[in-house]
């Protein structure tokens, strides 16, 4: 995505620079669109941000936007989309429709020059997805994904050991989201829930480790006319395999993810907030065979180690606030959200990727893959739709 000077805010309309001196105060104009499940949360937290001031709430329900903000509310409600757009105090805008709805508001604001936030997922499909990205880079706007999960402080701590190698070489995560309900008319299991881990398994992998085939196993057991339980395996590219397990049909809730490397194996329980994330420096060694002597060639080449457990320190801070944060970070700094249009994208890969193996009942569906291969496959299907 191309990089722009910190003080530039995009353009307005006319194709004029937004910058520092178009602005009555040092913070970022921005508009929510959708009062509905997730926008009120944006709405709070972008209120409490000292990095942006809040303008507009947009939703076809005026109602329900003036409701979300309340009688003393200064922000203005309206069903008045290209309003919001007019204003040339609004820098950033944030999507919080339905997904079906997330191409043409997106596409809309990126070309009225703002800066855009979307809700999970980034579009319905891959194609629509990269006409995103693509828009955003041509204009030099940040486009941002809200893989909220992502902002937890227990994933930015898995992410920091994962990266400094605390762990060693990554050989398998395995990720269970299940709980009772609840089910969807118009989707699965595996687009309701399985963004959550996609987005985190994205998000905490080295750079040079990265899913190239996915292959999908799912049932409807109860005749909702979707998938209730899905199960998804990723091979990687270094020979490692990520599983998800997501499930709307089990009596309890489960949020765990385990992540074994060489060194360390780490798990994280969502639901345990005495002790979120452990590391346990047990494991199996492997000796090769230069290491052994002649006679200890004989013997079995494995060992099994067993250490420490050790529960980092976690802070307590709401994800969606360090979201918004970042957002505001890198509009300002003009860099690459940590969870960008493209991170959207390789989440919109596997997911599609995951739904043709469950029509072909399981089978390994490769990945759109390469060095950059979001922005390479971006370029095609925007290609392909003109």
């Amino acid at each position: 995505m191309r990089t722009h000077q910190p003080t530039d805010l995009g353009t307005d309309l006319e194709g004029n620079t937004l910058n520092d001196a178009a602005r009555p105060d040092e913070r970022l104009g921005v508009a929510v669109i959708g009062a509905g499940y997730w926008g009120p949360n944006l709405v709070r937290n972008f209120q409490s941000s000292d990095r942006f001031r809040l303008r507009w709430l947009c939703d076809l329900d005026v109602t329900r936007a003036q409701r979300v903000l309340g009688g003393y509310s200064t922000v203005q409600a309206t069903a008045d989309y290209a309003a919001v757009l007019a204003d040339p105090e609004v820098h950033a805008v944030a999507v919080a429709t339905p997904a079906g709805t997330h191409l043409d508001v997106a596409l809309a604001a990126l070309r009225a020059g703002k800066h855009v936030l979307v809700e999970k997922p980034l579009a319905t499909t891959y194609a629509d997805g990269a006409r995103l990205v693509a828009e955003a880079e041509e204009r030099g706007l940040t486009l941002m994904c809200d893989h909220t999960y992502c902002y937890t402080p227990a994933v930015a701590k898995i992410r920091e050991l994962v990266h400094e190698g605390a762990l060693g070489d990554i050989h398998y995560v395995d990720s269970v989201r299940i709980n009772l309900g609840l089910v969807q008319k118009d989707i699965d299991v595996l687009w309701d829930l399985a963004p959550h881990d996609l987005s985190i398994l994205d998000f905490i992998l080295p750079e040079h480790v990265e899913p190239v085939a996915v292959a999908a196993h799912g049932a409807d057991p109860i005749g909702a006319g979707q998938d209730c339980i899905t199960y998804l395996t990723l091979q990687l590219n270094t020979g490692a395999i990520a599983h998800v397990h997501v499930n709307w049909l089990s009596p309890t809730k489960v949020r765990t993810t385990m992540v074994g490397g060489a060194k360390r194996t780490l798990i994280w329980d969502d639901l345990n907030p005495a002790q979120r994330v452990a590391v346990f420096d047990r494991g199996v060694d492997l000796a090769t065979p230069q290491d052994l002597g002649a006679d200890e060639r004989r013997e079995a080449l494995i060992s099994y180690r067993s250490g420490d457990m050790v529960a980092p320190a976690i802070g307590e801070k709401e994800a969606l606030r360090s979201m918004v944060d970042e957002f505001a970070a890198s509009i300002t700094e003009g860099r690459a959200p940590l969870t960008d249009g493209r991170a959207g994208l390789r989440v919109l890969d596997i997911l599609e990727a995951a739904s043709r193996s469950l029509e072909f009942r399981g089978a390994v569906v490769g990945l759109r893959t390469g060095a950059d291969r979001s922005l390479k496959h971006a370029n095609e299907a925007v290609g392909e739709r003109r």
